[in-house]
C-alpha cells in the first residue's frame, strides 16, 4: 500500500492542525477529527484557535478548496489509507509521568472502524514502550486485524516555525516493523524526501526515545547555559563573554547557547519529566537522574529573576509597579502553558507589586490563566508610570523598542532583559539602568 491518497488526523491541537494542513498541501485529501466540538467548528471555517505564523492561511486555503476538511466523527476517517495519530499527553495530575489516555481512547476508538488495510502512525511524544500497546489495541480492536500496521515518526516542530518544520524538517525518523511500512512513510514524505531531507530507520523503541532524546538534550543545554549565568553573578563574571568563547568550539557549537529566563511550554518541562518517570519503570531512574536537575535549574532561574526585580527595586516589589513585556513562554506563539514570562509576573504580584504585562498575540490566553494581573493592550498601557521594565519574552517589536521614547512613559528608568535581547550600550546611553542575569551592572 505504497500508494497514499487520502491521510486522516487524529486531533487537532498545535501538532494536529499542523500536520493536517501541511498533508493538505503536499496533495493528499485530509480529515482532522476531535472530540472538541468548538475547535472542529473553528477549523471548518478556517479559523485557527491558536496562534501560528502561516498556519491559519494554509488551513482555510485548503478548507476552500475542499482538500482538507474537519469532523468530530472518527468513523469518517475509516477509509483513510494512513492515519497520524496526533493527540496530546500532558504530565499527570498524579506525578511526573506522561498521561496517555488520549492516545489510548484514540486508537481505540479509530480501531473499531478499520476495516481495510492501513497504515497508523503515531506522532504524539510518549514514553518508550506506548506503540507496542497501541499495537496491540489496534490487533485486537480492528475488523482488519493484522492488516492494520503501526510505525512511528515523532515530530520536531518548533512553536513559531510549525510549517516550515513540518514540510522541510531537518531529519525523518521513521520507526518501522517492516520494508511495506517504511514504502507507505517514503510516499508520504515523497516531496521532502526527494528535496534532500535525511531520513533515520528504526524500531518503534528506538523512534519513542528519540524525541525523548532531542527535548533532553535540548533542555540540558539551556540549563547549562543559565547555570553558568547563575555562576557569572556570584563571581563577577560575564555570561555573554564565556558563552562566545565556548561557541567557537566546534564541539560545543554555540546553539541554545543564549542565557535567559529558561524553557517553557506544553513540550520540554512535561517531556523532560516524564521521561525521568519512564526510566524509573524501567528500573533505570539512575541513567536520567541528571534531568532532575536540568528542571530544578529551569524553575531557578525563574526565582532568580524575581530576587533580581526586587533588588533592583530597592530590596522590596511590594508597592511597586512592574511592566512586563511577554506572556508567552516565546515569541511567535501565544502558548502560555508553563510559561516562564507569567510565572514570574505571578510571583511578583504575590510579593505585592502591581504587574501589568502585554504580550502581542498571548493577551487572551495569559488573562486566562492569569486574570489577577492587569494585562494592557499596549506596551505603553504596561510601562506608564511603571517602575520597572522586565522584558521576559523577546518579541522582536519590544527588541526595537526606543529607550529614549519609552524613557518618558515610566517612573524609573530601570530594565531588566531577562533574555538578553537589548542593546545594553543603547538603553543605558538613554539613562536607563540595565541588568541582566549572568551579567556586570
Amino acid at each position: 500500500m505504497s500508494t497514499v491518497r487520502t491521510i486522516s488526523v487524529i486531533g487537532t491541537g498545535y501538532l494536529g492542525a499542523t500536520h493536517a494542513a501541511c498533508m493538505a498541501d503536499l496533495g493528499f485529501r485530509v480529515i482532522g477529527v476531535d472530540t472538541d466540538a468548538a475547535k472542529i467548528g473553528s477549523l471548518a471555517e478556517g479559523r485557527l484557535p491558536f496562534f501560528e505564523p502561516d498556519l491559519e492561511p494554509l488551513i482555510r486555503k485548503h478548507v476552500e478548496h475542499g482538500r482538507l476538511r474537519f469532523s468530530t466523527d472518527i468513523a469518517e476517517a475509516a477509509a483513510a489509507d494512513v492515519h497520524f495519530l496526533c493527540v496530546g499527553t500532558p504530565q499527570r495530575r498524579d506525578g511526573l509521568g506522561a498521561d496517555l489516555a488520549a492516545v489510548h481512547a484514540a486508537a481505540a476508538a479509530l480501531a473499531t472502524h478499520l476495516r481495510r488495510p492501513c497504515l497508523v502512525v503515531g506522532k504524539s511524544t510518549v514514553p518508550v514502550g506506548t506503540a507496542a500497546e497501541v499495537a496491540a489495541m489496534l490487533c485486537s480492536g480492528a475488523p482488519a486485524g493484522d492488516d492494520v500496521h503501526l510505525a512511528w515518526n515523532p515530530e520536531f516542530l518548533r512553536e513559531g516555525r510549525a510549517v516550515q518544520d513540518t514540510l522541510h524538517p531537518d531529519r525523518f525518523v521513521f520507526g518501522v516493523s517492516d520494508e511495506q511500512d517504511l514504502d507507505v512513510l517514503r510516499a508520504v514524505y515523497a516531496d521532502a524526501l526527494a528535496g534532500g531531507v535525511p531520513e533515520v530507520v528504526t524500531d518503534l523503541p528506538t523512534a519513542e526515545l528519540v524525541k525523548a532524546a532531542a527535548n533532553s538534550f535540548l533542555a540540558t543545554k539551556i540549563s547549562f547555559v543559565n547555570a553558568m549565568a547563575e555562576v557569572c553573578d556570584a563571581a563577577g563574571a560575564d555570561v555573554l563573554s564565556l558563552t562566545a568563547a565556548l561557541a567557537h568550539d566546534t564541539r560545543i557549537g554555540g546553539q541554545f547557547l543564549r542565557p535567559g529566563l529558561g524553557f517553557g511550554g506544553g513540550c520540554l518541562p512535561k517531556d523532560i519529566r516524564a521521561f525521568v518517570a519512564r526510566a524509573e519503570e524501567l528500573h533505570a531512574p539512575g541513567a536520567v537522574a541528571f534531568l532532575r536537575e536540568v528542571d530544578q535549574i529551569n524553575i531557578r532561574c525563574r526565582e532568580r529573576v524575581v530576587d533580581l526585580v526586587a533588588e533592583e527595586l530597592d530590596g522590596s516589589a511590594a508597592g511597586r509597579t512592574v511592566a512586563v513585556l511577554g506572556a508567552a513562554f516565546k515569541p511567535g506563539s501565544d502558548d502560555v502553558r508553563d510559561s516562564p514570562a507569567l510565572h514570574v509576573a505571578a510571583a511578583l504580584h504575590r510579593l505585592g507589586a502591581q504587574v501589568r504585562v502585554h504580550d502581542p498575540k498571548a493577551r487572551d490566553a495569559a488573562a486566562r490563566l492569569s486574570p489577577e494581573l492587569t494585562h494592557a493592550s499596549t506596551v505603553a498601557g504596561a510601562c506608564l508610570d511603571a517602575d520597572l521594565v522586565l522584558l521576559a519574552t523577546e518579541w522582536p517589536q519590544y527588541v526595537e523598542l526606543d529607550p529614549a521614547h519609552l524613557a518618558g512613559m515610566v517612573r524609573g528608568r530601570r530594565v531588566v532583559d531577562t533574555r538578553h535581547a537589548l542593546d545594553a550600550g543603547r538603553w543605558r546611553a538613554a539613562g536607563w539602568r540595565y541588568r541582566a542575569p549572568g551579567r556586570v551592572p
